[in-house]
């Protein structure tokens, strides 16, 4: 289970390990209050390891600790949980390095992971449940480098779940709405993201656009935050019922306003779909040139 250090990983982890499941949690830091409140608040069959999905050193060594411990028995589930996002702009006013980043955790991570343990997983015919989001689905607006990890993750488990099912490997994915967890609902961490990004910014571009259109962006971003939802419940049994259903659906949407939202993304034309968006999430103002 990896993402462990809050939000939906940590629920998940000690929902698990109360049902009596042996889970091995990754953390990014074992010292991590997240870390301390699940070795306080589980049993020792919960395991901690340390994990940047950014470095293969990391993942090799949290594949080799849990081979060691599984071997005979192989792995029933995999749960890939740890996401990254902290960039809230148009995708031309996103660094590049910040898509990077997006795809090394949210794609890339989860590949590495994912691939090291099949073998203990086709052992076992056992499960995979990928934590994505609807922002892989939809162009949320300035969500771009997030967004685009997260429609790359999706389609690779879609790929994993047609691949996998002769081998009796169920795979699912959860989309989640908007909830409360980590640094997702912090204004201070958005804060000061935003004055990284606008002090990274050319020159020019911070010309066409001004200042005070990124700062705008922010506003509404730390308005929308108040519409996240605190109770992870619906998330953590979506995760749970993915592992240990029968026949776990494919695609699990815990979290209000999903349907309306999927339904005008399907059926409606794209302005409606693009409107509704803005009218949902961000609607930026114009451009300082075009005003």
């Amino acid at each position: 289970l990896s993402g462990c250090d809050s939000g939906f990983g940590q629920a998940t982890a000690r929902h698990l390990d109360i049902m009596g499941f042996r889970v091995f949690a990754s953390v990014l830091d074992l010292q991590s209050p997240g870390a301390q409140e699940l070795r306080r608040s589980c049993s020792p069959r919960l395991t901690l390891l340390q994990m940047d999905l950014t470095k293969t050193d990391d993942i090799q060594r949290v594949l080799q600790h849990i081979q060691a411990h599984t071997n005979s028995t192989g792995l029933w589930g995999l749960v890939n949980n740890a996401g990254f996002n902290d960039t809230i702009a148009d995708a031309e006013l996103s660094p590049l390095g910040k898509f990077r980043t997006c795809m090394e955790v949210n794609f890339f991570g989860s590949l590495e992971l994912t691939k090291g343990l099949l073998p203990l997983l086709r052992s076992a015919g056992g499960r995979i449940v990928t934590v994505s989001s609807p922002a892989g689905d939809m162009p949320f607006p300035c969500l771009a480098a997030y967004g685009a990890s997260k429609a790359a993750l999706s389609l690779l488990m879609d790929t994993f779940r047609s691949e996998l099912q002769p081998w009796g490997i169920k795979v699912s994915l959860i989309l989640p709405g908007y909830y409360k967890t980590g640094t997702t609902c912090d204004p201070a961490f958005w804060n000061l993201q935003k004055q990284q990004l606008l002090a990274s910014l050319p020159q020019e571009l911070l010309q066409a656009y001004g200042e005070d259109y990124v700062e705008e962006i922010n506003q509404q971003f730390i308005q929308f935050m108040k519409v996240a939802v605190e109770d992870l419940s619906a998330v953590v049994n979506s995760i749970t019922d993915g592992l240990l259903a029968a026949n776990p659906a494919v695609r699990y949407y815990p979290g209000q306003g999903l349907g309306i939202m999927y339904f005008i993304h399907r059926y409606l034309p794209y302005f409606v779909r693009d409107l509704f968006l803005k009218g949902f999430f961000i609607n930026p103002k114009l451009p300082r040139a075009l005003q």
